[in-house]
C-alpha cells in the first residue's frame, strides 16, 4: 500500500479514556511484565490532541489536568511522535497541542490514549503507512495500554497488552467515574499486589457472545472483578472509600476499579441514571472528581 499524501492542514481528534471492566493478573514474565486478562472499553470522557505542520517537534499542554501531566519533554505524546519518526525514517515535524481532561495516574489510560492519538494523527499528517504490524509494535513499545487505545474499540486484552481480540458487543450503559483525589502509580500497585497475593489468577471464563443489557453485563463483571483492588487500597486507602461510596449510590449495577486505580466506576442502566448518581455522590463527597456519561460503542 502506498503512503497517503501528507496533510497540509491541522488535524485533531479525541483521545477517549479506557476502562478496564474486569482485570485478572495471570502471571509475571521473567522481564517483570505482568500477564493480564481484561475486558477494555472506552468512555465518553476524552483528552483532545491537535497537530499541524511545523519544522520542529513541539508540544503544548493545557486543560484541567495539564499541571499534573509532568514535564512536557517526557510526555507520551512527544515520545510517540519521536518513535513514529524513528520507525518511519521521516524527518518531518509537527506542532502538537494536548488538552488534558482525563485525570493523571488514574487507571484510565489517559497517557496511552494520547500516545495512540498521536500515532494516528501524525501518520495522517506525515502521509505514513507503516502497516498494521509495525504500528502495533511501535505502540506496544510505548506502553502496555497503547495498543488497545490505538484500536479504539472494546476488546479483550491478553499477554502484556499486545494480544487483542474482539469483545462481544457491549449493551448501552451509563457509567459514573469517581477519583478521590489520589494517584496510584502502576508500579507501586503491582508491587503491593506481589506482597498481598499468594498466587496468580486463572483466566476468566469466556464472556457470552451476547450481553442482553446493562444488568447482564454487570453480572458477568461481578463474577470477574479486578485483581488489583486490594493492592490499590493498600497503596491508597481512599480507593476503598470511593468503592464504598459508589456501592451506596442508588441504581449502581456494578462497582469496581479501572486498571491500577485510583479511579473507580459504577455501571447504570443509562447515562441519566449515572448523572443522578453523580449528583447524590457530590452531596456526600463534594471534593471528589467525577464524570457521568456512557460507554462508547
Amino acid at each position: 500500500m502506498s503512503p497517503a499524501a501528507p496533510a497540509e492542514a491541522a488535524l485533531a481528534e479525541a483521545a477517549p479514556a479506557k476502562l478496564n471492566l474486569y482485570l485478572k493478573v495471570l502471571g509475571r514474565r521473567p522481564d517483570g511484565y505482568h500477564l493480564l486478562d481484561s475486558l477494555v472499553a472506552f468512555v465518553d470522557l476524552a483528552d483532545r490532541l491537535e497537530v499541524e505542520p511545523a519544522d520542529g517537534l513541539t508540544l503544548a499542554v493545557d486543560g484541567p489536568f495539564a499541571t499534573r501531566a509532568g514535564p512536557v519533554a517526557d510526555n507520551l505524546v512527544l515520545r510517540a511522535a519521536r518513535a513514529l519518526r524513528e520507525a518511519s525514517g521521516t524527518a518531518r515535524g509537527a506542532r502538537l497541542r494536548l488538552t488534558k481532561s482525563i485525570p493523571v495516574e488514574a487507571g484510565l489510560g489517559g497517557g496511552s490514549a494520547d500516545a495512540a492519538a498521536a500515532l494516528r494523527l501524525l501518520g495522517g499528517l506525515w502521509g505514513l503507512d507503516l502497516g498494521e504490524r509495525r504500528l502495533a509494535e511501535t505502540a506496544l513499545a510505548l506502553g502496555a495500554d497503547v495498543p488497545v487505545c490505538l484500536l479504539g474499540r472494546p476488546a479483550l486484552m491478553a499477554g502484556i497488552g499486545e494480544r487483542l481480540a474482539p469483545a462481544p458487543p457491549l449493551p448501552p450503559c451509563g457509567v459514573l467515574l469517581v477519583n478521590p483525589g489520589v494517584a496510584t502509580a502502576t508500579p507501586a500497585v503491582f508491587r503491593a499486589h506481589a506482597g498481598l497475593a499468594t498466587s496468580f489468577s486463572p483466566a476468566a471464563p469466556p464472556l457470552p457472545s451476547s450481553l442482553r443489557d446493562a444488568a447482564h453485563l454487570a453480572a458477568e463483571l461481578r463474577a470477574r472483578g479486578n485483581d488489583l483492588v486490594p493492592a490499590a487500597c493498600a497503596v491508597a486507602p481512599a480507593v476503598a472509600d470511593a468503592l464504598a461510596e459508589l456501592e451506596r449510590v442508588p441504581g449502581a449495577l456494578h462497582v469496581s476499579m479501572s486498571g491500577s486505580g485510583a479511579t473507580c466506576f459504577a455501571l447504570f442502566v443509562d447515562a441519566g441514571a449515572a448523572r443522578r448518581g453523580a449528583a447524590r455522590l457530590a452531596e456526600r463527597r463534594p471534593g471528589w472528581w467525577s464524570h457521568a456519561g456512557s460507554l462508547r460503542s
